[in-house]
């Protein structure tokens, strides 16, 4: 199953709704390019929706902190929504749960963006 990634806009806060796995090939580049249409958009408060996301890879894992980084570079933020027990026990493990801004509720994550 492939990756797919959609984006929708509240508050200034653009939300992107990914589905299926992000892993080394397809997965992890579909994400590297919304976040940069993002970015040269200038939409610089991205909340990644991985509530259908059924599986990372390490290669996924690189590609989120890549993502992540490369939006505070630009004076923006990233955070995650909805993570499943798969992947909030991937996160816990690496120790990147830490990292990220995790929200369970999307209201919530909308509001806490600046």
């Amino acid at each position: 199953m492939s990756m797919k990634a959609s984006t929708r806009e509240i508050d200034g806060v653009t939300i992107m709704d990914l589905s299926g796995r992000i892993t080394l090939g397809e997965g992890s580049v579909v994400l590297r390019d919304v976040v940069r249409d993002l970015l040269s958009k200038d939409k610089k408060k991205i909340l990644a929706n991985l509530a259908d996301v059924s599986y990372i890879d390490s290669s996924g894992i690189g590609e989120l902190v890549s993502a992540f980084t490369t939006v505070k570079n630009q004076g923006g933020e990233l955070k995650l929504l909805n993570l499943t027990k798969k992947v909030h026990d991937l996160l816990q493990i690496t120790k990147l749960y830490t990292v990220f801004d995790v929200k369970e509720d999307e209201a919530t994550a909308i509001k806490s963006f600046v």
